[in-house]
C-alpha cells in the first residue's frame, strides 16, 4: 500500500523536477538569444555607414521578446521552483500589463518586419518599390504608434488585476501569482474587438507580404536554376536570404500564435482545471520570444560570424595602446 502511494509521489516530483528545468532553461536561453541578437545589430548599426531599417526593426522585435520573458517566464519559473510570493499589487499590474502590450507588440513588429523585408526585395518596376523607407530612421514612428495603440487596448488590465496572497500550494487556476479579477461586460465588448481588429489587420498583412516573399524566391529559384543549367555562377544576394529568415520566423509565428490560441479554446471550453494544459499554454505563450532569435542565430550564422568580427575590431583598436 505504501508502494502503491509512494509511485505517484515520484512522478510527481519528476514532473516538477522537470517543469522547473525546462522554465529555468526556456527563459534563460531566450533572454540570452535575444540579448545576443540585439547587441549584434546594435554594433552592426553603429558601425555601418548604412542604416538598414530591417536591423533596427529586429532590434525592437528582440527587446519586446526580452520584456516578455522577463515579465512572464521569469515568474513562471519562480512558480515552478516553489518560491513564495512577494509581489504585491503593483508589481503584479506592472508585469501583466508590460507582458500584454509587449506580446501586442511583437505582432505588430514580426508584421511590420515581413512588409519592409517585401518591399525591399520587390523588383525595380514594381509600385511597392516606392514605399521602401529611404532612411531607417523613417521606422520610428511606427514604433511609436505600436507602443501606443498596445498601451491602450490593454489599459483595463490596471484595474482588473491583483496580487494573490497565498502560498504557492493554494495557486490553483492559472500557475500564477496575480490574479484577473472579473470585468464588466461592456469593458470585455470594448477591448475584445479591439483585440481581434487589431491581430487580424497585422497578421492579414503579414500573410499577405509572405505570400508575396515566397512568390519572389521561387521566381529568384527558378532563374538559379536557370543558371546553374548555363554555367553560370550565381550567388544569392543577402536581401533574399535575409527574406527566407524572416519567412522562417513567420512561420514560427504563425505556429506558436494559433497553437496557443486552439489550447486557449481548449481551456475555456473545459469543465475543471486542466493543469498540464495550463503549463502548456504558459510555454506556448513563451514559444516565439525564445525560438526566433534562435532562427536567427542559425540562419544568419550571428555568433560565430558577427561576433568573431567585433572582436577583430576591437583588437585591432587596442593594438596600438599595448605598444
Amino acid at each position: 500500500m505504501f508502494a502503491a502511494w509512494n509511485t505517484p509521489r515520484k512522478e510527481e516530483m519528476l514532473l516538477k523536477f522537470i517543469k522547473q528545468i525546462v522554465f529555468l532553461f526556456m527563459t534563460v536561453v531566450g533572454t540570452l538569444g535575444n540579448i545576443s541578437v540585439s547587441v549584434n545589430y546594435m554594433f552592426s548599426w553603429w558601425g555601418s555607414t548604412e542604416k538598414k531599417p530591417v536591423h533596427l526593426i529586429l532590434i525592437h522585435l528582440a527587446f519586446t521578446n526580452i520584456i516578455i520573458l522577463l515579465a512572464k517566464g521569469l515568474p513562471n519559473t519562480m512558480i515552478a521552483f516553489g518560491l513564495r510570493n512577494f509581489l504585491d499589487d503593483i508589481v503584479c499590474k506592472i508585469l501583466i500589463y508590460l507582458e500584454r502590450v509587449a506580446r501586442g507588440l511583437s505582432i505588430c513588429t514580426s508584421s511590420l518586419l515581413t512588409v519592409v523585408q517585401a518591399i525591399i526585395i520587390s523588383p525595380r518596376a514594381s509600385g511597392w518599390r516606392r514605399l521602401r523607407p529611404q532612411s531607417a530612421w523613417h521606422i520610428l514612428p511606427f514604433f511609436s504608434f505600436f507602443w501606443i495603440l498596445n498601451a491602450l487596448i490593454s489599459v483595463n488590465l490596471i484595474h482588473s488585476i491583483t496580487s494573490i496572497n497565498l502560498n504557492i500550494s493554494q495557486l490553483k487556476n492559472g500557475y500564477s501569482y496575480c490574479h484577473f479579477m472579473l470585468e464588466s461586460q461592456k469593458t470585455k465588448w470594448i477591448i475584445l474587438p479591439l483585440m481581434v481588429l487589431r491581430d487580424a489587420v497585422f497578421q492579414g498583412a503579414m500573410g499577405g507580404a509572405s505570400g508575396y516573399m515566397v512568390l519572389l524566391l521561387h521566381k529568384h529559384h527558378q532563374h538559379v536554376l536557370y543558371l546553374q543549367n548555363s554555367k553560370l555562377l550565381y550567388r544569392t544576394p543577402p536581401e533574399l536570404r535575409a527574406a527566407q529568415s524572416v519567412i522562417l520566423l513567420m512561420l514560427c509565428f504563425v505556429f506558436f500564435y494559433w497553437t496557443d490560441c486552439a489550447v486557449s479554446l481548449l481551456l475555456s471550453l473545459s469543465l475543471g482545471n486542466d493543469s498540464e494544459m495550463i503549463i502548456v499554454r504558459e510555454f506556448l505563450v513563451l514559444g516565439y520570444a525564445i525560438f526566433s532569435p534562435l532562427v536567427l542565430i542559425h540562419r544568419d550564422g550571428l555568433l560565430a560570424e558577427c561576433w568573431h568580427a567585433h572582436w577583430k575590431k576591437l583588437r585591432n583598436c587596442l593594438s596600438p595602446l599595448s605598444v
